[in-house]
């Protein structure tokens, strides 16, 4: 990473807690704005449409044929007795509301590659906190923009998207220069939960303001909290131990003895991009992580749109539900890491195994609640249950595909997340569109169907993809040949991809 010098260490600003760790819990608490103010657009739709305007009107001609045959659910009272459709200013069907809800990854996804090489080239700390910032300003401006039409929103959902884009290459340069070996999953995972908890945290918050004091809070509340970080993070983070001056001496002298030769610093690399286009295990995840994609962004961006046109729940009901199986998540996602890194250092598995059980668990799951969807009609509480752990099991892919990227090329893990997850950012951006279109002309449970039939297509093909392609092992291109006959850092092949020694220890 460029720039500057070793700066002097003046001591922790908070005692007893490393440093390292300040960057991770404030990295978490980044990644969850992030993805709250990606996500609560998703609940405020329904607060802000007027859905009596746009309801599909069953006598026309289009909806002539087959209309007595079609499957809706009933809208039960609920408290004052009205229905769960709430009424807003907005006059936007359901193509504009797919165009809206998916324009955030036209953003993120030409935003990836570039936003990685600034990272590493530059500063991953300002790619970081610019990614906050054009987030909280544009969701600031969100309520504004509405009233001026569909595409001002657009605009600034873009405009977030492309700050979304350069979080994760962001990151993973910052992982790369603080955290040692032997600590990189777990610094990993405190970060990485940060996307679950912020899911959470704004559905629960979104229908909750939304209920209480209307749709534009979301926005303003939301937007004005996340000011704070902007200030902590600049206070509090810098791009390695050696240019950051609140840490211990000692702490910095461990990190650099870790890390080995690079000591903190980014150390600049051809990318090797034939090597990686022609290799089998990068293949593996790459479709993995668009396939898995699907599924993710069916359930992150439509499920509230699901459970209140379909299963006709109250937007605060609504909030509660689809809110709830994000919390899970972050729980199943720790707990089966810890697990599958303890079969590992005990020896009992290879890497190769925990990547493949971890991403079964987040395809397989997922595909039969999908299936068990498509044919529980009606039954409110029992669609909750599945999606729930649907979701819940999605969370396994923190420990699977997702940080198979680090094992086969620590040295090149940012752009790595970066190619494959520019891939895997098109489901963001046709799920919403494809679902806008089909529900557009049917939005009962037989449109739904569909979209969860291909869905489960696409999983089937992640699981033979995965099963047949991927790997844990580190990959001959990614060190030099310079750096294969120096004595340089050398992973033991078939551990946690952070258990490192130098050649001579091993």
């Amino acid at each position: 990473m460029a720039g500057g010098g070793e700066v002097p260490a003046r001591g922790n600003i908070i005692p007893l807690i490393p440093a390292r760790y300040i960057l991770s819990v404030l990295s978490s608490i980044g990644m969850a704005i992030i993805y709250g103010l990606k996500v609560n657009l998703s609940v405020a739709m329904v607060a802000m449409v007027n859905h009596t305007a746009i309801k599909p009107n069953v006598t026309d001609g289009a909806f002539d044929v087959g209309t007595s045959n079609r499957e809706e659910c009933s809208a039960e009272p609920i408290k004052n007795g009205t229905t769960g459709d709430q009424d807003g200013p907005f006059v936007w069907d359901a193509g504009s509301q797919g165009i809206i809800l998916s324009c955030y990854f036209w953003g993120y996804f030409i935003s990836q590659i570039p936003g990685a090489k600034v990272a590493e080239l530059f500063s991953a700390k300002w790619v970081m906190w610019f990614a906050v910032f054009i987030n909280v300003v544009c969701t600031l401006l969100t309520p504004y923009a509405a009233y001026l039409g569909v595409w001002p929103v657009v605009l600034m959902r873009i405009l977030e998207g492309i700050g979304g884009g350069v979080t994760f290459p962001a990151e993973h340069t910052l992982i790369a220069a603080w955290a040692p070996p032997q600590e990189r999953s777990t610094i990993s995972s405190i970060i990485y939960a940060g996307t679950a908890l912020g899911t959470v945290i704004s559905m629960l918050m979104a229908g909750m303001l939304a209920e209480f004091f209307g749709w534009a809070s979301i926005f303003y509340v939301m937007g004005g909290l996340s000011c704070v970080w902007l200030v902590l993070w600049i206070i509090f983070i810098q791009d390695s131990p050696n240019k950051q001056g609140l840490i211990d001496q000692a702490e910095r002298d461990y990190i650099n003895t870790s890390l080995g030769s690079g000591g903190g610093h980014h150390v600049a690399r051809r990318t090797p991009w034939k090597q990686i286009f022609t290799s089998p295990p990068f293949y593996g995840i790459l479709v993995a992580h668009f396939c898995n994609n699907v599924g993710w962004y069916m359930l992150l961006i439509e499920l509230p749109i699901y459970m209140n046109g379909v299963l006709k729940f109250a937007i605060k009901e609504n909030a509660i539900y689809t809110a709830t199986p994000f919390l899970t998540l972050w729980f199943f996602s720790i707990f089966i890491s810890k697990t599958l890194d303890g079969l590992r250092s005990k020896g009992a598995i290879s890497t190769t195994t925990a990547r493949k059980i971890a991403t079964m668990f987040a395809s397989v799951i997922p595909m039969c609640c999908l299936l068990a969807l498509c044919f529980i009609g009606c039954n409110k509480m029992a669609a909750v249950v599945i999606a729930g752990v649907g979701v819940t099991s999605i969370g396994a892919m923190f420990s699977g595909f997702l940080s198979n990227h680090i094992d086969i090329a620590p040295n090149f893990a940012g752009i790595l997340m970066a190619v494959t997850n520019t891939v895997a950012t098109i489901p963001g951006i046709t799920v919403p569109i494809f679902v806008g279109q089909l529900t557009k002309k049917d939005p009962t449970i037989a449109s739904w169907r569909i979209i969860f039939g291909i869905t489960i297509g696409l999983y089937v093909l992640e699981i033979i993809t995965y099963l047949t392609l991927g790997s844990g092992d580190e990959q001959p291109w990614n060190k030099s040949d310079d750096e294969k006959s120096g004595p340089e850092m050398t992973p033991l092949k078939d551990k946690a991809h952070s258990d490192y020694k130098t050649k001579d220890e091993a």
